[in-house]
């Protein structure tokens, strides 16, 4: 399932609309006629990702086919949203992507009632791989995720913020400032830096800007800012049960694409 959606009813939907490309099939509309404001491409800081966020006046499943050619034969970025089915607000995650390099890409889909959408080819750029000064070793893929403030489904747990993939997140159900999630090291651990990726949703919300870290049950440390892609600041600290809170952010379903904990 992609976004409450079957996979195989997505691809139809992209074959189909790939199909009639170029012709006079009345049943593919330009999607510009559905989209709302700008578009935002927005890579991270290793120009090896990008988010697209995009809102249309219609419901409908959103996919993004991309490439380095006007042929988009790189891949296929299918809805990361969290709506379930065709929705208004969407975030297509484009991976596998090179640093400082032209991308070409077209927005398409298909509408809740069948309808297929096409976009024009446009264009982003890729920043220059900018390299995060890591302090350390990041060892909260072999950490714990001991705590959580919710889920917002079995497909956002808790444990997708440490495992060190860039294409999952966790995220709550609509907890927005109250979001906390806390992370067991196993063993009293001495913690030179953490790293912090907030998620986003393509309407604005779901942004964290800042968090702080409670270790033990001690004092709070912070707030530290989070900006965009990971966000690496230097701490010094021995400690076990790690809790963040988030203090500030956007609202709704607020969470981590990655938490690193540096040693």
């Amino acid at each position: 399932m992609i976004g409450g959606m079957p996979q195989i009813l997505i691809i139809l939907a992209l074959v189909l609309v790939a199909c009639t490309a170029g012709s006079d099939n009345a049943r593919v509309l330009a999607a510009e006629d559905v989209i709302e404001g700008d578009i935002t491409v927005v890579p991270d800081s290793s120009g090896t990702r990008a988010s697209l966020l995009v809102t249309t006046s219609v419901e409908m499943a959103c996919a993004v086919v991309y490439g380095t050619t006007p042929e988009l034969g790189d891949g296929i970025a299918t809805d990361s949203d969290m709506a379930g089915g065709a929705h208004t607000n969407h975030e297509p995650i484009l991976s596998g992507l090179q640093p400082d390099t032209e991308y070409f890409y077209r927005i398409q889909g298909s509408g809740a009632d069948g309808q297929l959408y096409r976009s024009e080819l446009m264009t982003f750029r890729t920043p220059t791989a900018d390299p995060l000064n890591r302090p350390g070793e990041n060892i909260a893929p072999d950490g714990e995720v001991s705590g959580v403030s919710s889920e917002f489904s079995d497909a956002f747990v808790g444990a997708q913020a440490i495992d060190g993939d860039p294409i999952t997140a966790w995220s709550t159900a609509g907890d927005g400032d109250d979001a906390w999630i806390e992370i067991d090291l196993g063993a009293p651990t001495d913690v030179v830096g953490l790293g912090f990726q907030t998620r986003e949703m393509g309407d604005g919300t779901a942004i964290v800007n800042s968090y702080t870290i409670t270790v033990d049950g001690g004092d709070p440390l912070g707030p530290f800012a989070v900006g965009p892609g990971l966000s690496v600041v230097d701490v010094s600290f021995t400690g076990q049960i790690l809790r963040f809170e988030a203090v500030e952010t956007t609202g709704g379903n607020t969470g981590a694409v990655e938490i690193e904990i540096y040693r």
